[in-house]
């Protein structure tokens, strides 16, 4: 059983991750070359989502709900995946001003991150066995910059998933370790520098904080 408190304190964490902030910046619009062959795309929002990945989804959720600035972002969101926005200012100012002066958008954030992200990696959690928060925290931390468990990683360490007969704490602990190496020694210099994720958990382990109850420093920032 994951508590509210729980959840609160992995959403925090990965908030941090994403935005320098455990209540995450709505707002937060940065233009990274990590799109397709290494073009630069938008990356916007609470837990970040992007220009290639979902953040036509993120709009068009925005628009069914009759945001405040739905009927002046409709114009781009066909566009948004087809053709890059990175350099249209008035498509980014709309998504800071409709993060900043509508709470549809931040309640739409929300909903979306935890419908494509937290779900999902809820369900991984849960239909594989495992029980503690800080597995939780690892899986959904991947879910989001990852985009799942990846296979490949999970071939690079002997330990059994728990729904396998594996022991949990074992299981996290390699994946952990697998991923670290995987991020510090990645061909993307973008990547390595995302280690203060896998670094974060290899210090909750270590202080042997399965249920999270104790204080974590992500990223340099205490979360209580």
């Amino acid at each position: 059983m994951i508590t509210n408190q729980q959840k609160t304190k992995i959403l925090q964490v990965i908030n941090v991750f994403e935005t320098g902030s455990k209540d995450g910046k709505y707002d937060t619009l940065v233009i990274y070359a990590d799109g397709k062959n290494g073009s630069r795309q938008i990356t916007y929002g609470r837990s970040q989502t992007t220009e290639q990945g979902n953040l036509k989804a993120l709009i068009q959720m925005y628009i069914t709900r009759n945001g405040i600035f739905a009927t002046q972002l409709k114009v781009f969101v066909n566009k948004i995946g087809q053709e890059s926005l990175v350099d249209n200012t008035a498509f980014k100012n709309l998504l800071r001003r409709s993060a900043r002066e509508d709470i549809i958008m931040r309640t739409c954030q929300d909903d979306f991150f935890d419908i494509l992200y937290y779900k999902p990696a809820f369900q991984f959690f849960q239909s594989n066995r495992f029980t503690t928060a800080l597995s939780l925290l690892v899986i959904y931390d991947s879910f989001i910059h990852s985009g799942g468990i990846p296979s490949f990683l999970r071939e690079r360490f002997a330990e059994k998933i728990p729904v396998n007969g594996g022991d949990e704490k074992k299981w996290i602990t390699q994946y952990v370790n697998t991923r670290h190496l995987w991020l510090a020694n990645h061909s993307r210099k973008i990547l390595q520098k995302t280690i203060y994720r896998t670094e974060c958990f290899k210090n909750q382990i270590a202080n042997n904080n399965w249920d999270l109850s104790k204080e974590i420093i992500a990223n340099g920032i205490k979360i209580s």
